[in-house]
C-alpha cells in the first residue's frame, strides 16, 4: 500500500502561544507525523455574540463562561505567529498546514503558499466557503462529522464543479464528538463513502485512544488525522481529548507497521517462513521395515514431520506402486524410493 499521510492535529492546543506552538511542532515531528495542523480564524467572523460553547468545550474548560467567541478570541494565531510557526516547520522538516474557519482565512492560508485546503466538518454545508477553497487550493481534504451521506455528495459537487479533480480530494470519515465513542465511531462508513462516492478516503479520529485510526488503516484509509497535545491537563477546549507525545508517537508506529504488514495481496509463502514449510509440513513415512520389489499399501505409510519428502496430498498415487530399493521403519519416503 502507499505511505499513509499522518496528520498530527494541534489545533488550538497552543492555546494562543507561540513557543507553545514550537514545542507542539517539536512534538509532532519527534513522532514520525508527516504533517501538523494548525487551525486559522478570525474570532468574530466564525462565532456571533450569541455563538455558545460546545458541551464538551464547557466541560473541558470548566468555565462560567459559555460564550464561543470569547474563548476563540484566546486561541486565534496572528500573521506574525503563524509565518513563525511556517518558518519553524520548514527548519524541522515537517510539513505546516492550517485549517480555515472563514474567508478571509482562506484567502490568507493560500498567500503564504499552502496549496492543500483542509475543510473542516462545521462548513460541509457552507457553500460561499466550499466555492471559495475550491478556488485557492489544488488539493482538498474535507472532513465530515456529523455528515449525511448526501450532504458529503452534495459538497463533493461543488468542488468538482469548481474545477477540483476528484482525485485530488480526500474525504475522511469522521465524528464530531470529543472523544467519541467507541459505539459512535462507524468505521465502517468510511468504506461506505469510498465505494458510494468513489473518492479517496481517510479517517479523523477522536476518539481517546490510538487503537481506531491504526484500524482505519487496515481498511485502506490514506490519510489519518489525530489532535495531540503537550499534555492532556492543560487548559483548553480539545486536550482531554487529545493524545499526548508519546501516544502519538505510538500511533505513527503502529500504521507504519500496518503499512508494512498489509503487503501486495499476493498468497504465497513469505521470505521469512519459506525456511520452516519442511519444518511444519508431513512426509510420507514407512511404518516398517520394506523391501526392494514391495508394492506399497495403504498400511505401508503414514505422514510425519519433516516434509522434505513425498508430500501426503500424492498418497493416492504413491499406494500401489513397487519399490525399488529397500527402506527402513520410519524412513521418510523420497521419488529415489520409485522407478521413475
Amino acid at each position: 500500500m502507499n505511505k499513509v499521510l499522518i496528520i498530527a492535529e494541534a489545533g488550538v492546543n497552543h492555546n494562543g502561544d507561540l513557543q507553545t506552538g514550537k514545542k507542539l511542532i517539536d512534538a509532532a515531528k519527534d513522532a514520525g507525523a508527516d504533517i501538523i495542523k494548525f487551525q486559522t480564524f478570525k474570532a468574530e467572523k466564525i462565532a456571533s455574540r450569541s455563538a455558545k460553547k460546545a458541551g464538551y468545550q464547557v466541560a473541558n474548560m470548566q468555565s462560567a463562561d459559555e460564550s464561543q467567541l470569547n474563548m476563540l478570541r484566546k486561541l486565534e494565531l496572528n500573521d506574525e505567529m503563524h509565518s513563525e510557526l511556517q518558518n519553524y516547520c520548514s527548519e524541522k522538516k515537517i510539513e505546516f498546514l492550517s485549517t480555515p474557519f472563514d474567508l478571509d482565512s482562506i484567502h490568507y492560508l493560500h498567500s503564504i503558499g499552502i496549496t492543500v485546503g483542509k475543510i473542516p466538518s462545521g462548513e460541509i454545508t457552507n457553500l460561499p466557503y466550499l466555492e471559495e477553497m475550491a478556488k485557492n487550493f489544488s488539493r482538498i481534504i474535507l472532513s465530515t462529522g456529523m455528515c449525511y451521506l448526501s450532504e458529503i455528495k452534495d459538497a463533493l459537487n461543488v468542488l468538482l464543479k469548481c474545477g477540483i479533480k476528484k482525485e485530488n480530494i480526500t474525504v475522511l470519515h469522521c465524528n464530531t464528538e470529543y472523544p467519541t465513542p467507541m459505539e459512535d465511531v462507524n468505521l465502517l462508513a468510511m468504506l461506505t463513502i469510498k465505494n458510494e462516492l468513489g473518492v479517496r478516503v481517510g479517517y479523523s479520529d477522536h476518539t481517546a485512544g490510538i487503537e481506531v485510526p491504526i484500524a482505519a488503516v487496515a481498511l485502506g484509509a490514506e490519510i489519518i488525522e489525530k489532535h495531540f497535545t503537550l499534555d492532556r491537563n492543560m487548559e483548553g477546549p480539545d486536550h482531554k481529548a487529545s493524545l499526548e507525545p508519546a501516544e502519538l508517537m505510538a500511533m505513527v508506529n503502529a500504521i507504519r507497521n500496518i503499512e508494512l504488514a498489509m503487503g501486495n495481496g499476493v498468497k504465497q509463502p513469505s521470505a521469512s517462513e519459506t525456511k520452516n514449510i519442511s519444518i511444519a509440513r508431513k512426509s510420507l513415512v514407512t511404518t516398517h521395515k520394506l523391501e526392494p520389489g514391495h508394492v506399497i499399501t495403504k498400511e505401508d505409510v503414514t505422514t510425519k514431520r519433516p516434509g522434505n519428502g513425498i508430500s501426503p496430498m500424492r498418497i493416492n498415487e504413491i499406494i500401489g506402486k513397487k519399490l525399488v530399493k529397500s527402506t527402513e521403519e520410519d524412513e521418510v519416503l523420497t521419488e529415489a524410493h520409485f522407478d521413475q
